[in-house]
C-alpha cells in the first residue's frame, strides 16, 4: 500500500492534519479526498482532542484539485464523483467538533483556498498567494468556493478572485479578511501550534458549543448546530435517564420534566 498522503498526528490536545504530496504541490486526487475524510474521523475519534491544525508538506499548502485527476472524467463523473464528493469531504472538515486552524505554509489557490476556508482561523506565511483561478481554465470553483467563501469572506472579494482572477498576497489577504495573521516564512505551523495551545486551555465544551453557535449565526449548517446543541442539552436531563431506564425495564416512563 502506498504511503498515505493525508496524515494525522496527535500531541496532547492538538491534532495535526498534513496534506503530503509535495511533488504535486499537495494537489488532491480522489484517493486523497477519501484519506481526508478518514482523517476527520480520526480526529473526532480521540475525545482528548480539543483543536486541530491543517497544513501542507513542502513549499505549498495546496494547489487544489489535480487537473490530471479530473480532466478525463465524463461530465457526470466530474459532477458527482469529483465535485459533490469533494464538497462533502470539505464540509466534513469545516464541521469538525473542534476548532480548526489552517497553517498556510505555501500558496492556497483554487481548491487549496477552499480547503483553507474550512478552517476557523487561518495563519499565513508572508510569501504565499491566495486566489480562485478556476475561470481561467474554463471552470468554476466547486468545493464551496462560491458558497462558504462568500459567507466567510464576503461576496465582493470572491467576485474579484473568481470573476477577475485576482491573486492576493498574504498581506492583502489579511486586509480583506481572507487570513487572520501573517507571519514570516517558515513560522506558520509554530504560530498555529501556539494558537492551538491557547484554545486548548479554554473550556472544551464551551469552545465546541461556541463554534456551533457561530456557524449557525453565519448561516452554516444550521440543522446540525440546532440538533447537536439540543441533543447535548437533553442528554443531561433526568428525563432522558428515566426514559432509558423505562425502556430497559419494559415499563412506562414516569417523566417529571426534570433537567
Amino acid at each position: 500500500m502506498a504511503d498515505p498522503r493525508i496524515t494525522v498526528t496527535f500531541a496532547g490536545h492538538v491534532a495535526t492534519i498534513t496534506v503530503s504530496r509535495p511533488e504535486k504541490l499537495n494537489a488532491f486526487d480522489l484517493d486523497m479526498l477519501k484519506e481526508l475524510s478518514a482523517a476527520c474521523d480520526a480526529v473526532e475519534a480521540i475525545a482528548e482532542t480539543r483543536v486541530a491544525i491543517l497544513t501542507g508538506a513542502g513549499k505549498a499548502f495546496s494547489a487544489g484539485g489535480d487537473i490530471k485527476a479530473w480532466a478525463a472524467m465524463t461530465p457526470n463523473e466530474f459532477g458527482h464523483a469529483w465535485v459533490r464528493f469533494g464538497h462533502r469531504v470539505f464540509e466534513r472538515l469545516a464541521t469538525l467538533r473542534v476548532p480548526l486552524i489552517a497553517a498556510l505554509n505555501g500558496h492556497a489557490l483554487g481548491g487549496g483556498l477552499e480547503l483553507a476556508a474550512t478552517a476557523d482561523i487561518r495563519i499565513a506565511e508572508a510569501q504565499i498567494k491566495l486566489g480562485l483561478p478556476e475561470t481561467g481554465l474554463g471552470m468554476v470553483p466547486g468545493w464551496s468556493g462560491t458558497q462558504r467563501l462568500v459567507r466567510r469572506f464576503g461576496a465582493q472579494v470572491v467576485r474579484r478572485m473568481a470573476l477577475g482572477g485576482e491573486i492576493f498576497s498574504a498581506g492583502e489577504g489579511l486586509g480583506l479578511g481572507l487570513v487572520d495573521d501573517v507571519v514570516e516564512t517558515g513560522a506558520a505551523v509554530a504560530t498555529a501550534t501556539a494558537y492551538a495551545e491557547r484554545i486548548a486551555k479554554r473550556g472544551p465544551a464551551a469552545v465546541e458549543v461556541a463554534k456551533l453557535m457561530i456557524a449557525s449565526a453565519n448561516g452554516e449548517d444550521n440543522g446540525t448546530a440546532v440538533e447537536a446543541l439540543g441533543s447535548i442539552l437533553v442528554a443531561k436531563t433526568a428525563d432522558l435517564k428515566e426514559g432509558v431506564s423505562a425502556f430497559a425495564e419494559k415499563r412506562e416512563p414516569a417523566f417529571k420534566g426534570e433537567w
